[in-house]
């Protein structure tokens, strides 16, 4: 018992010191208010000291109204009672300040008063109580979900998720959030079931089942519960994890759409149609193309059209039923499968044509789209558009025309198609002249070429006449020309004809060729430009023979090899040139054409590539010296 002042029989309870024991980690704390204010004392705690000034015995109540004796003192003994709750868990100490009681491992069961009771003989007898509450805080709490989730359809609050909490003293509470907002009970909209269950350690557990009526909006929402409990001179809380519950609802959006290929679909395409809708659980498409009644064969919310033709384009419907099977929720969209068909070319594969004659060939593939056609003869465009017009028909026209479709829209779709070109008439000999005369040295060999086009291929002969020695050296022959050589031997003139003939017709060329002994002699040649640069040549070479004669003449006059004067002078007679003066050769080959042969005064021959060091610049310069 606490006792400030008999005399006024005021007796205040002290702040109890609190004790820390670190068997366990909850803290332990006692606050003790004045007795007089009759108010309980808060605990949480293992061991509590309550602290009395004049103690003389200590009881408590024993919960029925009767109290049972714990410990007693006087100035004699100090006795701890036995058989109760409280041997051996008990030890009083007396100092200065009073007497002090200590209770060890407090249990829920201590939560009781107790009574300080003072015997003071003939100054009487006090007392007073204090009383002793214990608190144990609870575990956390452990919220579940409904497994198989809810439907918006349900028309009353269904369960959403339960919540407990366990071994708590006193009573913990129990409330619950949505997105962090507290969740109050409300008729047909949140209803809340508490169920509490007292352990038989004394320790409460709770558990909470909110039911909920859920809305579509509700499909991404989080509910959690929070727990929240006494302390010594405070409520502390607790708050659980967050849970999402699936919420079920009809379907009552849809979208059909191409999801491959990108673009236009052309045909051999595989093409992948996808149908989505805004329910839960996502429902079963079905899938179907103008008739409903035909559903087609799909995998989920896919339907897979492989290889696709034309036939395939047309109007393709995904729907879907609720839960009732009552509300039909459909999309459709529109397939358009392009096609180009090969490309029909008229007049087809080959195509005869007479010289002169005029043509006209089509090109036309059927498309859905806008086609470009152009025409290729041998990788190089001859025409544009659907037509091409062959006009004034040569051998030259003959060949392969390839016409080619494309789609500037879809560049993979692309046709083409060819027509042969064979333009036919008689033999066409290469060359302008029916007659070419020419002009060789007696004893030396030509070669005359003749090459003949037309269709069919012609074939050559040749007629030759002043000469036995003459033979075919060469004779070939393509799809568009014949070709033939013959070697022959100029012993005298020489009459050579060329005939060129197929079932369409004949045509010659002859070749008159002199034989000369001349030393000095100029093929007639064969084109007129080469013949003027030919002609240009030889007058240039005429003028440099004669400079160099005059700078002999000139030089011999100088060492005094020639006399010059009135009276002894003497005249220089010209002799006829011999074959072993001077020789000009010109031969129909380009290359020789240009090249002179010169024999030098001593009779010796001299190469072209001598001649030409003969008229080096120094001697250039004496004979034009010379000559002035």
């Amino acid at each position: 018992m606490c006792i400030d002042d008999f005399n006024e029989m005021k007796c205040l309870l002290l702040v109890f010191t609190i004790v820390m024991r670190l068997r366990r980690l909850s803290a332990v704390s006692l606050f003790c208010e004045r007795i007089a204010s009759r108010k309980p004392l808060t605990c949480l705690t293992y061991d509590v000291l309550i602290q009395c000034s004049h103690l003389v015995s200590l009881q408590r109540s024993a919960g029925n109204g009767s109290r049972m004796r714990i410990f007693y003192s006087d100035v004699n003994q100090q006795i701890v009672d036995n058989n109760t709750d409280y041997s051996g868990r008990i030890e009083v100490t007396s100092d200065q300040r009073g007497n002090t009681l200590l209770i060890q491992n407090v249990q829920l069961s201590d939560e009781k008063e107790f009574f300080c009771q003072v015997n003071g003989q003939e100054a009487g007898n006090a007392e007073r109580k204090t009383h002793l509450r214990v608190f144990a805080p609870p575990e956390a709490p452990e919220i579940e979900g409904v497994p198989n989730g809810i439907s918006v359809t349900n028309t009353m609050p269904s369960k959403v998720a339960s919540c407990e909490v366990r071994n708590g003293f006193p009573k913990p509470n129990i409330t619950w959030y949505k997105d962090s907002e507290p969740l109050v009970p409300k008729v047909g909209q949140v209803n809340v079931i508490i169920l509490v269950t007292r352990e038989s350690r004394g320790f409460y557990s709770v558990q909470s089942t909110l039911e909920y009526r859920t809305l579509k909006e509700d499909k991404d929402s989080h509910f959690s519960c929070e727990v929240s409990f006494s302390v010594p001179g405070a409520i502390r809380t607790r708050m659980s994890q967050s849970i999402n519950v699936t919420v079920h609802y009809p379907t009552t959006m849809m979208e059909l759409w191409k999801d491959s290929p990108q673009g236009l679909v052309k045909e051999g395409d595989t093409v992948e149609l996808r149908c989505q809708g805004d329910g839960n659980p996502p429902p079963i498409y079905i899938f179907s193309k103008e008739q409903p009644d035909a559903p087609l064969e799909s995998r989920g919310d896919v339907l897979i059209l492989p290889s696709v033709t034309r036939k395939d384009s047309g109007i393709y419907q995904c729907r879907v039923l609720d839960t009732a099977g009552q509300t039909e929720v459909k999309e459709e969209v529109t397939l358009t499968v392009h096609y180009l068909d090969p490309a029909v070319v008229v007049p087809k594969d080959l195509e005869y044509m007479d010289k002169g004659e005029n043509l006209v060939a089509s090109c036309n593939a059927l498309s859905s789209l806008k086609t470009v056609t152009i025409w290729y003869k041998e990788g190089k465009q001859v025409g544009y558009g659907n037509t091409l017009h062959l006009n004034d028909a040569t051998y030259e026209t003959s060949g392969q025309y390839v016409c080619e479709v494309t789609v500037p829209s879809l560049p993979s779709l692309h046709t083409n198609g060819s027509v042969h070109i064979i333009v036919q008439g008689g033999p066409q000999l290469a060359g302008v002249e029916d007659e070419i005369q020419l002009e060789e040295v007696a004893g030396r060999t030509l070669n005359l070429s003749c090459e003949a086009r037309g269709h069919p291929l012609p074939s050559i002969t040749w007629s030759i006449t002043g000469s036995q020695n003459w033979q075919e050296v060469m004779s070939k022959a393509n799809d568009h020309m014949t070709h033939s050589m013959v070697s022959v031997k100029i012993n005298s003139d020489v009459s050579a004809v060329c005939n060129a003939s197929n079932n369409q017709g004949t045509e010659v060329k002859v070749f008159s060729i002199k034989a000369s002994k001349r030393l000095f002699l100029i093929r007639k040649p064969t084109n007129s430009v080469e013949g003027s640069g030919v002609i240009i040549v030889v007058i240039i070479l005429c003028l440099l023979l004669l400079a160099f004669l005059g700078s002999v003449v000139y030089f011999l006059h100088k060492k005094g090899k020639i006399p010059c004067g009135r009276s002894g002078k003497q005249e220089i007679t010209k002799e006829k040139p011999t074959k072993d003066d001077i020789v000009v050769e010109m031969k129909n080959n380009p290359k020789n054409e240009e090249a002179v042969l010169l024999k030098a005064v001593n009779g010796e021959k001299k190469g072209p590539n001598d001649q030409l060091k003969l008229f080096s610049p120094s001697v250039m310069n004496s004979i034009l010296h010379s000559v002035h």
